[in-house]
């Protein structure tokens, strides 16, 4: 019989700990909370884990579309598993011979970061991480070890599927929110924050979070939605939805978000590409099949959502500790 595979999770949590203090108090806390799962899909989730065959770890990561494993016989079985853990939004990902092809075109976002960003040798730690799809782009640029966190238990899934096939490579999704970090110590060479400024209430005490997680000299890489350039020092704070999105508080413009990347104490903020998302971005597929974007967007100007506000447009910025 073959192991259990969120075994694999649980050693997980303690492969990332090495010896610092703060890495051991995340990973003690990453296992509190798996002890803890009650989820009523888990026991779904595992059976479609492991009915994923076994093979010798590959993985092929500097590819837009990240590949894990080698393709099987039998493809049906690997596809039903993988469509078990539905739905998928970071990709594309290439799993055992199965394409995914995810809602997020995550491979166009990372082809705007990885010009302004230098990961060799760094620990790098990637909030709202996700399934991984970042953290293996990370780990083909240079850096040492990733430390992703997502309390979306599916995401945790989705990469234990991936790492089924991949074998015991530095990067780690961990069922955790920024909420359940620990204080100070962390001293990452670089933190990303992609898409989440805006779902926090407090947008510059996320921010200054962030800083307090960097060693001294360290990069912060923040996407994040802003207001067009003609309410560039303007906060736009949605009465209810935004682009049918929930808990989307605070939507920047850019001169704005730049005040609060400084009042959070980095230095030297470069907006380093600024593009509207688009339905060719982020859409639904056979693998994310519930609304998306275009169902966010008013049907006759593409330039605003439903609800009339300024539609999606995504600022990268880089700064430094």
């Amino acid at each position: 019989m073959k192991s259990d595979p969120f075994q694999a999770l649980w050693r997980a949590c303690h492969a990332c700990g090495f010896d610092s203090l703060w890495m051991k108090r995340l990973c003690a806390r990453a296992s509190e909370n798996l002890s803890q799962c009650n989820h009523g899909d888990l026991p779904r989730w595992r059976e479609a884990l492991a009915r994923l065959p076994t093979s010798e770890p590959f993985a092929e990561l500097d590819e837009a579309m990240p590949r894990f494993g080698v393709a099987h016989g039998d493809q049906r079985i690997v596809f039903d598993a993988l469509m078990e853990l539905h739905p998928w939004r970071k990709g594309p990902l290439e799993i055992a011979g199965v394409v995914i092809d995810t809602e997020w075109r995550s491979d166009l976002k990372w082809s705007r970061i990885a010009p302004h960003v230098n990961l060799e040798g760094n620990r790098v730690l990637d909030i709202g991480s996700g399934n991984g799809y970042f953290g293996w782009r990370m780990l083909a640029a240079g850096a040492r070890l990733v430390v992703g966190i997502d309390p979306t238990w599916v995401f945790v899934m989705q990469w234990l599927a991936c790492r089924h096939f991949a074998g015991d490579l530095p990067n780690f999704v961990l069922p955790l929110g920024i909420e359940h970090l620990p204080p100070g110590g962390a001293d990452f060479g670089a933190v990303f924050s992609m898409g989440v400024l805006y779902h926090r209430r407090d947008p510059l005490g996320h921010l200054r979070q962030l800083h307090g997680l960097l060693e001294g000299g360290g990069s912060l890489v923040l996407e994040t939605l802003v207001l067009p350039d003609t309410q560039a020092d303007e906060v736009l704070r949605p009465e209810d939805r935004y682009a049918r999105m929930r808990n989307v508080w605070a939507v920047p413009g850019c001169e704005r978000l730049l005040d609060w990347i400084v009042d959070a104490g980095f230095r030297e903020p470069q907006i380093v590409d600024v593009s509207w998302t688009t339905p060719a971005e982020q859409r639904s597929t056979s693998w994310m099949t519930f609304e998306s974007l275009e169902d966010g967007l008013d049907p006759q100007n593409p330039r605003l959502t439903v609800e009339g506000y300024p539609a999606p447009k995504r600022a990268m910025v880089i700064a430094t500790r």
